[in-house]
């Protein structure tokens, strides 16, 4: 298993991520073939685990430190999240971290992250009244937290605007990284941001929830040209292999196959050729079929509205291709007068913008997706009676 060195630990590349673990019919964890997963991740190198309080409607942090429990405690790092990115009328971050230290069985935990700093989170992190830096630098101090970091799916001024805050504090950042994301997402200005803070990255979604696993039949046959019996999923993680500030992959790997061509990548895989990565690239574009925004901005000057266009095409793309969730989610935080929405259709940044897109019609698109998509506060209200259904079905 290859390795990355931070701060004097050797670190898996590959991190076992808890977040789809396999499951039941009715939708419970599958703890039998957790903890084959787990003694297979073990037994070939990898030594991370990454976990968080909402994952499997809570359950996951007890069905990981189950597995974890027959190791001895020095032989794996274990990752946790605190949940200040859910929609809640007050936050207890002594209250939440004391529960995951009991249901992972662990004293302390040897990375610890605020979950999803992004627009709608990010006011709540900052806020004196709940203290939750503050709490979570003592827990560093005290020994129960050894690395504390942030993960986030934020717009990169968020993320830069989040640095300027707590950066000092934050010893890494998990971020959503992937060779579609790079530009769909402009991934390469929040990894270039990071990268020039001196924060080292660890890249969630490295093959986006799947899609890059399961490419179109001819895309998968442009890569088997190359590399016959190499997996797409392994196309992904060897491009991520060319970035030096990458120095953690979590991967949710769901069943043992994924696990055993995962370990296998991070085995033997070697970072891809420039070759190699164009033709990735090309895949990509011709994936996002996107609008050709360049964020010249000649189209928010005359805008009466006073909207962010260039930001509303970025977000189209992002929508067509992957659905409105995360885009909702961001949007959570914008005020309704600079939503897609607000758009009154007079026609004056298309009449401006050098690459003829037609602007109006792809803002009332946006509105509509996102009018059809449920928001965060939405989500989190069905998460949580999810998961307590399932509570109640299993005692």
């Amino acid at each position: 298993m290859q390795t990355n060195d931070f701060k004097g630990l050797k670190l898996s590349r590959l991190g076992f991520g808890a977040m789809r673990l396999p499951v039941n019919e009715d939708n419970s964890i599958n703890q039998a073939a957790v903890e084959e997963m787990v003694d297979y991740a073990i037994g070939h190198g990898v030594n991370y685990f990454d976990t968080a309080y909402p994952y499997h409607g809570g359950n996951s942090e007890n069905s990981i430190g189950r597995a974890l429990a027959g190791y001895p405690r020095d032989t794996w790092y274990l990752a946790s999240k605190y949940p200040g990115h859910q929609i809640a009328a007050s936050y207890d971050p002594a209250a939440v971290f004391e529960e995951q230290l009991r249901k992972c069985g662990v004293g302390y935990f040897d990375f610890y992250l605020l979950h999803n700093v992004y627009e709608n989170s990010i006011g709540t992190y900052q806020d004196p009244k709940w203290g939750i830096l503050d709490y979570f630098r003592e827990q560093v101090k005290n020994g129960c937290i050894r690395h504390l970091g942030f993960s986030s799916h934020a717009r990169t001024d968020t993320l830069e605007k989040f640095l300027d805050y707590a950066g000092e504090d934050m010893e890494f950042c998990q971020i959503q990284l992937n060779y579609l994301d790079w530009t769909l997402q402009d991934a390469k200005a929040k990894y270039d941001l990071l990268t020039g803070r001196g924060i080292p990255v660890w890249v969630m979604e490295p093959v986006r929830g799947g899609r890059l696993a399961d490419l179109s039949r001819e895309d998968t046959a442009k890569l088997r040209s190359v590399r016959p019996d190499e997996s797409s999923a392994a196309w992904a993680f060897r491009w991520l292999m060319n970035l030096s500030n990458v120095k953690m992959v979590l991967s949710g790997m769901s069943n043992m196959e994924q696990m055993e061509d995962n370990v296998r990548t991070f085995s033997s895989g070697e970072p891809q050729t420039a070759q190699e990565a164009a033709l990735l690239m090309e895949l990509a574009e011709r994936m996002k079929n996107a609008l050709p925004c360049t964020k010249c901005r000649y189209c928010c000057d005359g805008c009466p509205q006073g909207l962010d266009i260039p930001m509303l095409i970025h977000a189209y793309n992002d929508a067509k291709f992957g659905g409105g969730s995360t885009v909702a989610m961001q949007f959570d935080a914008l005020p309704e007068d600079k939503r897609p929405a607000a758009c009154v259709k007079c026609k004056a940044c298309a009449a401006v913008c050098p690459q003829n897109i037609d602007i109006p019609a792809a803002l009332e698109e946006l509105a509509d997706i996102l009018a059809g998509t449920p928001s965060w506060a939405e989500v989190c209200r069905q998460r949580d009676e999810a998961a307590k259904k399932l509570k109640e079905q299993t005692m």
